[in-house]
């Protein structure tokens, strides 16, 4: 294989699920970085907004490679790969359970990084971003470097090897780290992508094809300072439910654990076994 040209950009693997955060650095990549592009989507068959999902990457694409002619030769088509096929990974899971002990973090990072390990990917780009928590998590291990392309490059770095951040989070790398919401929607305005922005998708559990205003990406997106983006009637509901019913769901996890645990403490035990 001949070797790189020093004028020939790198491809970047991204993970891109039509959202705020991953197209925000879609964007960056094609139109400020002029960067080639994979897509990755990992689709969730138990979600109901996967549809909504594909069909948006679908039509930012499209209208990026008519707005802007040089993408159509830098964004490869999407690969989208069902979580279902995801080989599971012992190591991978030990780790998570061990971060989970002292914070939760979704199941994503279960089959996340086990997709990368098992395909060999090196470096997906996942946009977690200040205020998420894996980025609270992931900072007192990060190293960040100067990537030849013209970007700050945000790993883990491999002297934390022995951790349980290190060895779920060394396949990815973490362009928004020092980026909120509100500040990617000031930069986006400031580069004219905010119609593009408008176009992307959050709402895991839409409600007649509007965001639900109670699912995890509905509350962020109204915690961290974008409401607008949830219809109006939502926020109402979403209002009554982070005020009324989502207080009580930590206690009565914590309760349903407890008497599983209970449960288990009280069974017969055989003869013979101490």
């Amino acid at each position: 294989m001949q070797a790189m040209q020093s004028n020939e950009k790198s491809n970047v693997n991204l993970l891109w699920t039509g959202g705020w955060d991953s197209t925000f650095r879609l964007l960056q990549l094609l139109l400020q970085h002029r960067v080639p592009v994979t897509p990755y989507y990992l689709e969730d068959p138990t979600r109901p907004s996967t549809r909504i999902e594909l069909d948006t990457m679908v039509r930012i694409g499209d209208h990026l490679r008519a707005t802007y002619p040089h993408t159509r030769g830098l964004l490869q088509p999407i690969r989208v790969a069902s979580v279902r096929d995801v080989v599971e990974d012992d190591e991978i899971d030990a780790a998570l359970r061990e971060i989970r002990r002292r914070m939760y973090i979704g199941s994503q990072y279960a089959w996340l990084p086990s997709f990368c390990k098992h395909n060999d990917i090196g470096a997906m780009e996942l946009g977690v971003h200040v205020d998420d928590k894996v980025q609270a998590l992931v900072r007192p291990y990060a190293l960040e470097s100067d990537h030849p392309d013209g970007y700050r490059h945000i790993r883990v770095d491999p002297r934390h090897a022995g951790t349980a951040e290190y060895r779920l989070f060394r396949y990815f790398s973490f362009p928004l780290f020092h980026i909120d919401k509100v500040g990617i929607d000031r930069q986006a305005d400031a580069e004219g992508w905010s119609a593009i922005m408008d176009m992307t998708w959050f709402c895991h559990t839409p409600v007649r094809g509007r965001p639900c205003g109670i699912c995890a990406p509905c509350l962020y997106t109204i915690e961290e300072g974008l409401a607008r983006r949830v219809p109006v009637s939502r926020r109402v509901v979403s209002f009554f439910y982070r005020h009324l019913a989502l207080p009580l769901k930590a206690p009565l996890r914590r309760m349903r654990t407890s008497l599983r645990a209970g449960r288990r403490g009280s069974r017969p035990r055989a003869p013979g076994v101490p």
